[in-house]
């Protein structure tokens, strides 16, 4: 029996991103393409050479770290959000952020590569990472080997629930980045709440791309009905 070992890693990139918490972030990547995000590098792998050839694949897979839910303890089953949160299942058998090794993996769209003061960024579309989050490792998506149409899904077999209808005033829409609106109405359609969460009359609001947006959902219709500066991190 090989013996147990500890590997120590370090991150070589960081992420930017629209969502400063983790409520509003889709719940698997590729949910909303028109989502950006840019890759940067830590300072010892801003190497383009680290990069040659990836130019040449169209998706990459993040591997990162749920840096925001690390724990000292793990459970060998957890309540998937998507059943309810009452249904318990194997930890292995979903994508919950609370592991024995608090890593994750996305796939998203390669956008292009760019040349900065901070060296060579990846501009990318559908991640679902909060902003600031540590990448372990970049692997280019090689369509032969990973999409395999007659997998089987599990209790996730197809996107959780039916697209929420978006209502936003244009008085409020225009507070928001032009190039960010398409992306905002396309997550709040995938219905932010928690599953297990249905009250008409609550107003919810999450923090993406610099102002906090407040909204109530009634039946199948998403409503705005505030967006304010966000307010800023504690310290």
């Amino acid at each position: 029996m090989p013996q147990f070992q500890e590997y120590s890693m370090h991150p070589i990139a960081h992420i930017r991103s629209d969502f400063a918490e983790k409520f509003g972030v889709p719940r698997q990547s590729g949910l909303v393409e028109e989502l950006e995000a840019d890759i940067v590098f830590e300072p010892p792998y801003r190497n383009p050479d680290a990069l040659r050839g990836l130019e040449d694949f169209s998706h990459v897979w993040l591997i990162w770290v749920f840096d925001r839910a690390i724990r000292d303890t793990w459970s060998p089953t957890v309540r998937p959000p998507r059943l309810g949160g009452n249904a318990r299942m194997g930890v292995f058998a979903t994508r919950s952020p609370f592991r024995p090794n608090p890593i994750a993996l996305s796939c998203v769209k390669l956008e292009g590569i760019e040349q900065t003061a901070e060296g060579p960024v990846l501009r990318v579309r559908g991640a679902d990472l909060v902003d600031g989050t540590p990448i372990l490792d970049i692997k280019p998506y090689i369509p032969y080997a990973d999409c395999h149409p007659d997998a089987l899904g599990g209790f996730a077999a197809v996107p959780a629930g039916e697209s929420l209808t978006v209502e936003i005033p244009p008085e409020l829409l225009e507070r928001i980045p032009a190039q960010r609106r398409e992306a905002l109405r396309g997550v709040l359609a995938q219905d932010p709440r928690p599953h297990y969460q249905n009250d008409p009359n609550r107003v919810y609001g999450f923090p993406f791309a610099g102002m906090e947006v407040r909204f109530m959902v009634e039946g199948k219709i998403l409503r705005v009905r505030d967006i304010l500066p966000a307010k800023p991190e504690k310290e």
